[in-house]
């Protein structure tokens, strides 16, 4: 199983069998909110008859299209639709199948992007620590989640890093975003100074870190990071696999900062988390730029046989109805300062050392045990999910991120439960 403790779960398995708007059923028939939106994908909430009814008349009518020098009309409708909701100037799309591969194919179009501009010197990646980009070579090379590189020996060759923002001992328990760090964004400048700016192709950093459970950023942190790259002639990519789609009451994070990378990574919440799709954002400016040589020469040599598939392209689109007739990706905004209240109220709870909010989106950090990092928050998560709350866990952070149809009462049994959860075991 995908990041499991396998010998763990097999003693005493934790099993959904059904699901339906906030709500997971157990094989044993309790109900479970879903304090994650599954693994931050299932924004408009489970259950979507409209998603279902989408995918089977498209499997019925085209269930696959071949989409090498092929097309269908469906990919094209969704492009144009995923376009009017970017921010502006990210309207060209390339499909991909999940995050890791919507990361894998930025870092190449950025190189590929660079060749084709006349510097085939800027070659060089640079991530951030504790950044998690997916699965892939590439996202883990420039991932900066120390167990998820260390057990592969084998990373792409010039990769750096920048220094993550997690700064307890001025931050702990801020609200929204902290005051502190902006000057980190400043190691861009350390890079270009250590490599040389000709030399770097693209910084990709998540707008706000979730699977290192919720790192919002410092305020003017990301808009300091836009400055530099711009400065150096840097790609700036922001991994949107998480933020994308309404998780911060703004269609994407860079619409709620206000600040626009040349390209944005996605998937999760594009289709609500149904079918397996992601699309790569990229500004004008870099998909003409790869629009050179002959008309018949292939621009990028890249892609998935499940790009754009037809049955994700109609699972997306519906997706993108539902967000609209319900206003799903701005609904969050309503509440946020609800969630950043209730989540708050945790704070001096047993071993609660730091609980970090923005958006919907939220952790509550408890402090490791001597017999390990992990320990206090597994013991966490699975009391919680024996008393009706699922959530995400990261070592001894818990992540929460729950459906954009959330209600407060929802918010008040998450909280209340892992309140209680956390004075039995923390």
């Amino acid at each position: 199983m995908p990041f499991t403790a396998n010998r763990q779960f097999k003693k005493t398995p934790r099993l959904f069998s059904s699901a339906k708007g906030m709500y997971y059923t157990s094989v044993d028939g309790r109900q479970v909110i879903d304090g994650s939106a599954g693994l931050w994908c299932v924004n408009a909430g489970h259950g979507r008859p409209e998603i279902a009814s989408a995918v089977e008349r498209q499997l019925s009518t085209l269930d696959f299209a071949p989409s090498f020098n092929m097309g269908h009309p469906l990919a094209f409708d969704f492009a144009e639709r995923l376009a009017e909701i970017a921010p502006k100037g990210l309207d060209r799309i390339f499909f991909t199948n999940s995050g890791s591969e919507s990361v894998d194919t930025a870092l190449k179009i950025a190189l590929a992007y660079h060749r084709a501009a006349g510097q085939p010197t800027r070659t060089r990646l640079i991530g951030r620590e504790r950044g998690y980009h997916g699965v892939g070579f590439g996202g883990m090379s420039v991932g900066g989640m120390v167990a998820n590189r260390r057990q592969f020996a084998t990373h792409l060759p010039g990769v750096d890093h920048i220094r993550h923002t997690h700064d307890m001992a001025r931050n702990a328990f801020a609200k929204d975003q902290p005051d502190h760090g902006a000057e980190l964004a400043d190691d861009v400048e350390r890079m270009v100074a250590l490599h040389g700016a000709d030399t770097i192709a693209a910084v990709i950093v998540e707008p706000v870190p979730g699977s290192t459970a919720v790192l919002p950023p410092p305020k003017n942190y990301l808009q300091r990071l836009r400055e530099l790259c711009t400065k150096h002639g840097i790609l700036l990519i922001f991994d949107e696999v998480i933020t994308g789609f309404g998780r911060l009451g703004a269609p994407f994070a860079a619409n709620f900062f206000g600040v626009t990378p040349d390209m944005m990574t996605t998937a999760k919440g594009i289709t609500n988390g149904t079918v397996p799709c992601g699309a790569v954002f990229a500004s004008r400016q870099v998909h003409d730029g790869l629009m050179v040589g002959p008309d018949n020469a292939m621009e990028l040599f890249h892609g998935y046989t499940y790009s754009a598939h037809p049955v994700a392209c109609a699972a997306g689109l519906a997706t993108l109805d539902i967000y609209k007739d319900e206003g799903l990706l701005t609904r969050g905004a309503q509440f946020a300062d609800y969630f950043r209240d209730a989540l708050h109220s945790l704070k001096g709870l047993p071993n609660v050392v730091d609980i970090r909010n923005v958006g919907l989106m939220g952790a509550v950090e408890v402090a490791p045990r001597k017999d390990g990092v992990g320990a206090r928050g597994y013991d966490l998560m699975v009391d919680c999910f024996n008393n009706g709350l699922y959530f995400r866990m990261s070592g001894d952070s818990l992540a929460m991120s729950p459906p954009l149809i959330v209600e407060k009462k929802h918010i008040d049994d998450m909280v209340s439960i892992l309140g209680d959860a956390i004075k039995r075991v923390a």
